[in-house]
């Protein structure tokens, strides 16, 4: 006689422990060039409630997600945005909070102390021009970089990826210098099309774009409650959370054929605890952010693969 055995009640289908909530579409930025999720001023925070989103984080804790990510957008600008991750810490989860940094309101630095909450940001270039030229917002770097100097002071754990946008852009200056300033979490990434990126180009975005821990692990949550394999594969919807549970849509046949389309990371020169290897030379790759697991973001189907030093 065989015994079936059931998974365990507090495991998300597909081992998902690492949940993307991207509670808004707004942003005080225009990244024309590049922004995945297309945000700009006018946006607004999709039919997502805060009730919405208080039942998908409780959901997530009950069944085996250990950290959610609140992003958008900004997700600073959502109303309820102070309450959504003290509901989450209070759900015992681990947050990260992904901010364009260009506004920091007191309470939100009191969140930001806390030692359940790591803080992400996006970074272009140490010249003011160039920097805010990229974000269509004039004085961004001078409140961005102030406010990655502040966050610092404070000891709060903050990861700053510095995005690779076009040729002689001053990356590595912006390395350097968030370096000099005591970021020990600092990365350059490059571009992807993905979002604003795409725009213009002839090929659909494709699997091609992504990681390949997208879906692995790892899911993400649109702001009108579409579930994703990551906020860059959004062009990959898989369910929705507005109209069934967290758990029945990572359960569900459409989660598991998008997870199926995604190519895995793991390629000749990586391994799988690596932080990943980043593409070749000269490839053109969306807008990529710092994974808050650590790891980068990088295309999986990358020719010339090898580990970073």
């Amino acid at each position: 006689m065989t015994a079936v055995l059931e998974p365990p009640a507090n495991t998300v289908p597909g081992g998902v422990t690492f949940l993307e909530l991207e509670i808004t579409g707004r942003c005080q930025l225009t990244c024309s060039s590049h922004c995945y999720a297309q945000a700009d001023p006018t946006k607004g925070h999709g039919s997502m409630t805060g009730d919405d989103w208080r039942r998908v984080i409780d959901e997530a804790a009950a069944t085996g997600v250990h950290t959610v990510q609140f992003i958008g957008g900004e997700p600073t600008l959502h109303p309820e945005f102070v309450r959504l991750v003290g509901h989450a810490l209070g759900a015992g989860l681990r947050v990260q909070v992904y901010s364009n940094l260009y506004r920091v309101r007191a309470e939100h630095w009191e969140l930001f102390a806390d030692p359940r909450v790591s803080l992400g940001t996006s970074y272009y270039s140490d010249d003011p021009d160039e920097h805010d030229q990229i974000t269509g917002r004039k004085g961004s770097h001078d409140s961005t970089r102030a406010n990655i100097v502040e966050a610092v002071r404070r000891g709060i754990s903050v990861k700053v990826g510095i995005i690779h946008m076009r040729d002689r852009q001053r990356s590595q200056e912006a390395l350097d210098e968030m370096r000099a300033l005591g970021v020990d979490r600092v990365s350059v990434d490059h571009v992807r099309a993905v979002g604003n990126a795409a725009k213009g180009k002839t090929l659909l975005p494709s699997t091609s774009q992504l990681c390949g821990r997208c879906a692995h692990g790892k899911a993400a949550i649109l702001p009108d409650g579409m579930v994703a394999p990551c906020v860059m594969g959004r062009f990959l919807p898989a369910g929705d959370v507005k109209t069934g549970s967290l758990k029945q849509v990572l359960a569900g046949p459409q989660w598991a054929q998008v997870a199926a389309s995604i190519p895995r990371p793991y390629r000749a020169g990586c391994t799988p605890d690596e932080d990943s290897c980043m593409p070749s030379p000269g490839k053109t790759l969306t807008a990529c952010k710092p994974n808050s697991d650590g790891s980068d973001c990088s295309p999986a189907e990358t020719p010339a693969c090898a580990p970073k030093h």
